[in-house]
């Protein structure tokens, strides 16, 4: 009887994978990562699926903003959507995504400083005011705007006074109004008055308190009118402004005399704490403003109250690069610091510059608050802060250099629309309470805005409004989407390979997945097996990779799937 030599079972070895972690571009990637991905979201956490389907909200002319306000709105061209009324603003058809801040039942929109109340859209025009009047009459009055009537200027003391006649002493420094009183035979000082400019229609678009610039006086006796004041009294052809008291006179018809309520030439807008707060680069570091609270047209109110606007200088480096209010506060960014604002009213503002990584210029519309942390993209990558110091949450997507960052939030989940250094744009998911990040496609978005449950953005490539759960016309056609594994094989020293591979997963009637494979690094990928979906089941799949040294797993799909869990059998080879 002849004797053979038993052969040793070579030995094998089952891991599971049933927790598939999302998006990851390291040079070493774990468990459940994937190095290349479309069209997958964590919403099925821990289950590998794709994203669900989009839709289409409106297809406007030309989207330049959107805002979430009691309804949905938007810019299309050079009119303001409010639901289905179209507001006429007049904005230039340019293309450029504008910035809108609500106040109340006010959108303000940056940086053509407009304005429409969603409320009544009836109620809308433009902060920055102007006036031009010619033969402009200067008298004196009261608070209320009534005259003082005919005044004698001079010096000194007129002779036979009638009663109740007035006298501008310019002895006296500052210059006094008197009036005669018969009954003492005496000039009693007048403290109640102003200036008063009247002209057809110079002060229909003001109101009282406003604040204004006056300029074109240039009569040198009066030419202290030129500057900065406050409307205390008005009517559709006046103005009265507390000042140094002027002889009345009426200026010649060639005098164009300019009256206006300027509001800054900002950067950047956002309110807090019922005032619009701005910021403005300028040489010596930068300017930070507030308006009047309560009121957005009034950038230059100084009463004295705690409701005046205010206006500040800070000395660092570099243009500012995003605004934002977080935890109450308004924050000013640059890309080496922030500068926060505290106090409720200009006697106790102040402004605390903290060194940080800020925000990377051309990145202002990433800033996002989820929940109560601030997301923004930096230089370095994008950076989750909670009012102390940011945090760099990126470090899954690689060294790739991302800029032009757009973001927006819905529920958990923070979306950012990057482009890459060769200008291509990604759209990234990073899921807040898994701390997963997810690739979606090269959407490029170029506004978000979260209302109703859903999160709307304008699509840079068709310019049309679209929503990521679907609200609208929903997306035709089965998703495509795929995933690509990390290096298999390369942690192990005793010649282990994968024999085979079992993959639990369901398919949706009519979906496919397919199975590639990259073996030892060649850059190919090869075709292993296709599975369709035929009735609504689970399975497994079993794939077989050759062996090798080590190889790349690439998932293909088109349509609904989900996949469980990866089975990996492993066994020993020899040298």
């Amino acid at each position: 009887m002849i004797k053979y030599p038993k052969l040793k079972v070579i030995p094998s070895v089952r891991e599971t994978l049933d927790v598939f972690k999302g998006y990851h571009r390291g040079a070493r990637i774990g468990e459940g990562e994937f190095c290349e991905m479309e069209n997958l979201s964590s919403d099925h956490f821990p289950v590998l699926a794709p994203r669900a389907k989009r839709g289409v909200y409106a297809s406007p002319e030309m989207a330049q903003g959107l805002i979430a306000k009691d309804e949905f709105c938007y810019i299309d061209g050079s009119n303001f959507v409010v639901g289905d009324r179209r507001v006429p603003l007049g904005l230039a058809k340019d293309g450029k995504t504008r910035s809108l801040i609500s106040m109340g039942a006010y959108v303000i929109v940056m940086p053509d400083k407009k304005y429409v109340n969603t409320a009544d859209p009836s109620d809308f025009g433009s902060i920055d005011t102007k006036v031009q009047a010619t033969a402009v009459k200067i008298t004196l009055c009261a608070a209320d705007g009534t005259d003082y009537g005919s005044v004698t200027v001079q010096a000194s003391v007129p002779s036979d006074p009638a009663d109740r006649s007035c006298w501008l002493d310019t002895a006296s420094f500052p210059r006094m109004l008197r009036r005669y009183d018969a009954l003492t035979s005496s000039w009693v000082p007048i403290s109640d008055v102003y200036m008063k400019l009247s002209a057809t229609g110079i002060g229909s678009p003001f109101s009282v308190n406003d604040g204004v610039y006056i300029s074109g006086i240039r009569e040198a006796s009066h030419v202290g009118l030129n500057g900065s004041f406050t409307v205390a009294a008005r009517g559709n052809d006046y103005i009265a402004v507390s000042s140094f008291l002027y002889a009345p006179v009426t200026l010649s018809a060639d005098t164009a005399v300019t009256v206006e309520r300027k509001m800054p030439d900002l950067d950047f807008v956002v309110e807090s704490e019922n005032r619009l707060w701005g910021c403005r680069y300028c040489e010596g570091g930068g300017e930070i403003y507030a308006s009047k609270r309560g009121d957005f047209k009034n950038w230059n109110s100084y009463l004295g109250t705690e409701n005046d606007s205010f206006a500040a200088t800070v000395g660092t480096d570099g243009p500012f690069t995003g605004a934002v209010t977080h935890l109450g506060y308004p924050l000013f960014f640059k890309e080496g610091c922030v500068h926060t604002v505290y106090g409720d009213e200009p006697s106790n503002f102040q402004i605390r510059t903290t060194s940080l990584r800020g925000v990377q210029k051309g990145c202002a519309q990433s800033l996002v608050a989820v929940g109560e942390t601030l997301y923004y993209k930096s230089r370095s990558g994008v950076c989750a802060y909670d009012g102390s110091l940011p945090e760099e949450i990126s470090l899954a997507l690689g060294d790739e250099a991302y800029g032009s960052a757009v973001a927006g939030a819905l529920g958990n989940k923070y979306y950012i629309s990057m482009a890459d250094k060769h200008g291509e744009p990604h759209l990234f998911v990073y899921d807040t309470l898994r701390k997963l990040w997810h690739r979606e496609d090269c959407t490029q978005a170029k506004a978000f805005c979260a209302f109703g449950g859903e999160l709307y953005y304008i699509d840079g490539a068709t310019g049309q409004i679209h929503t990521v759960k679907g609200t609208g016309k929903t997306e035709e056609g089965p998703i495509r989407w795929s995933a690509t594994t990390g290096v298999i094989g390369m942690d192990s020293f005793d010649k282990k390979y994968v024999s085979r591979m079992d993959v639990r997963m369901k398919l949706d009637v009519g979906a496919s997945v397919t199975f590639l494979a990259e073996y030892d690094s060649s850059g190919e990928f090869e075709y292993l097996c296709t599975l369709k979906g035929k009735q609504l089941r689970s399975f497994s799949v079993p794939v077989r990779p050759r062996r090798c040294d080590h190889f790349r797993l690439r998932i293909v799909g088109v349509g609904d799937a989900k996949i469980f869990s990866i089975c990996k059998t492993l066994e020993k080879g020899g040298e």
